[in-house]
């Protein structure tokens, strides 16, 4: 009869471990349920917004121009074809610039597929206006008095077209005597200069203020974008000396005037999983900033600088930097260092454990240079975490076999105050002493693989060099979860199990691992922690199913070295195996 109450506690505790669990892991742990796919990075196809999109919202006053009417929604190879365009062509990205509106709204990224198909296109980040996922970069100026360029100015183009050699100067003047000019350059990876320009002519001194902002219809849909407690996907910046984690879209439409305001800023724009797009100003430079919602759907970063008077016969010139591309660490930290851009690989959201992410991640990244296979890094790194912890687990097999070799007078001991429970308690926590045995010491290892597990899970999930890696066979992606599952025959069956049953071989080959290695550690004295680590391999197979495919590979890696550590100390040491048969 205890037997069977054993058995019923252990599998309700273990149902309740595992219903916990699925609730936690999606708050905290979230994975996609297949490989990344990103064709466009802003929002997928909705209504229009109730203006037009690029008119600044939030400017200084004395206020923005007056915004045209909205634009019908169409293709974005539509779109592309009609406009006057500058091309840019970098090793990095290619597009254009239009020269209506002067915006940089065309951006693919060369190195970074959609999907993990041959032949798949590249990774659309910014698109023009009236596209169903418009997203670009706009530069201008506010003035009273004068006309001053906006959405509908076309520009006049010198040069054909921007690339890391050949910059491109926009041109335009209106009536009264102001020109204005706009230098593009560009670097061979993802940032590209603006020097904006206002050349005053005429007869009397005119005052203006410069601007740049990012303008982007929608939010992320794909489930690979959502905002999540470990993972930050919307606007974001260092603004007023700290980086903005903790904005999401939601809260700047529930603003006041639909508007959060910055003091000062060093950079802003939106994060997605993998990719940034961002308006920097020069280093130092005095701005004011927003994150704001012009319109339903439409969401714009923002930096506007103080207002100038400008002597006629005298230019001013201001200098603004946009960076659009993929969150590669080490690029963003280059761009921190030497171009003075405070704080920008913070767009990557580490979390409270940088210190320790950063380091796993730059380590990984290093030795899958060295052997050419990310698979393959993951297992190097796993031996050498688990050299690195060769004294502790030595530790932690020492009081395993103090427990081996002791287990004949606890059992003992369960049987003769098998009755009374308490007492039975004391005379174990006695006998620990006496042996000088420490019960919880073998947790210590479990302890400190827990943050090397969520640094883990951090860098394959954060980190855009990880993004569609291979391992072997058929892990296409060790970013994604197992992409075989039992329950549908492999891909057999017409669909996709929920993430709690799609159990694939790495999770059966994690569970066989781990009842191995709970099969050579000392069994617990308690009969209903007998029952749970009996279930505990198997359980542990539906928990980490929904992983990341190279999670799993680092978990497996850990078992078979643990029982390959844990064999040798047998052999090493045959009496410790066979004392619990006294």
């Amino acid at each position: 009869m205890d037997d069977k109450r054993n058995m019923i506690a252990a599998i309700l505790l273990s149902v309740a471990i595992l219903i916990g669990w699925n609730f936690v892991s999606e708050k905290f742990f979230p994975t996609p349920d297949k490989p990344d796919v990103t064709k466009t990075v802003a929002g997928a196809p909705g209504a229009a917004p109730a203006t037009a999109q690029g008119q600044p919202g939030a400017l200084p006053t004395p206020g923005a121009p007056t915004a045209p009417a909205a634009q019908a929604i169409r293709p974005v190879d539509v779109v592309l074809a009609e406009g006057q365009r500058v091309p840019i062509d970098t090793p990095a990205i290619k597009g254009s610039i239009n020269l209506v509106g002067a915006r940089v709204d065309d951006i693919t990224l060369n190195k970074y597929r959609q999907t993990i198909k041959k032949g798949s296109p590249a990774v659309r980040l910014f698109a023009p206006g009236g596209t169903p996922a418009a997203y670009f970069a706009s530069l201008g100026w506010a003035a009273q008095g004068i006309q001053v360029p906006n959405a509908n100015t076309v520009w006049t183009a010198t040069g054909n077209k921007l690339t890391p050699t050949t910059p491109v100067t926009l041109r335009w003047a209106n009536t009264t005597g102001q020109t204005f000019r706009i230098e593009y350059s560009i670097d061979a990876d993802y940032l590209i200069t603006a020097k904006q320009t206002i050349a005053n002519t005429g007869t009397a001194p005119v005052s203006l203020s410069s601007y740049a902002l990012l303008d982007r219809l929608g939010t992320p849909t794909d489930p690979h974008e959502q905002d999540s407690v470990t993972i930050h996907v919307g606007p974001t910046g260092y603004l007023d000396g700290k980086t903005v984690i903790d904005t999401d879209y939601d809260d700047v439409e529930e603003a006041p005037n639909r508007s959060v305001r910055y003091g000062s800023g060093a950079w802003l724009g939106f994060s997605d999983k993998y990719w940034l797009g961002a308006i920097v100003p020069a280093k130092g430079e005095r701005i004011t900033a927003s994150i704001s919602s012009p319109a339903a759907n439409n969401y714009q970063t923002l930096f506007a600088r103080d207002f100038t008077q400008v002597a006629p016969g005298k230019q001013v010139t201001t200098t603004s930097r946009i960076f659009a591309g993929a969150k590669e660490v080490y690029t963003l930290q280059r761009y921190e260092n030497d171009q003075g851009i405070t704080r920008l690989s913070n767009a990557i959201d580490w979390g409270w454990f940088e210190f320790f992410e950063v380091p796993i991640f730059k380590l990984l990244d290093w030795l899958f240079k060295q052997v050419g296979n990310f698979g393959v890094a993951i297992m190097v790194l796993t031996l050498i975490i688990r050299a690195l912890m060769f004294p502790i687990a030595q530790r932690q097999f020492g009081s395993m076999a103090q427990m081996r070799l002791v287990q004949p007078k606890m059992k003992v001991l369960q049987e003769r105050y098998k009755d009374d429970k308490p007492k039975m308690q004391q005379e174990l926590m006695k006998l620990y002493k006496d042996e000088k045995i420490n019960p919880l010491a073998g947790c210590l290892p479990i302890l400190i693989q827990i943050p090397i597990f969520y640094a883990l899970y951090k860098v394959l999930m954060l980190t855009i060099e990880m993004r569609h890696q291979p391992f072997i066979l058929w892990i296409k992606d060790l970013s994604a979860p197992d992409p075989l599952h039992i329950l549908n025959l492999f891909g057999l069956l017409p669909f996709t199990p929920p993430s709690i049953l799609s159990i694939g071989i790495l999770a059966v080959i994690l569970g066989i691992t781990m009842f191995l290695q709970f099969r050579l550690n000392p069994q617990a004295t308690d009969p209903v922690q007998q029952q749970v680590f009996k279930i505990m391999p198997w359980l542990f197979m539906f928990i980490m199913a929904p992983f990341a495919a190279g999670l799993l590979l680092y978990w497996i890696t850990n078992n078979i070295l643990s029982i390959g550590q844990q064999q040798w100390m047998y052999r090493k040491f045959p009496q410790l195996k066979a004392a619990p048969a006294k």
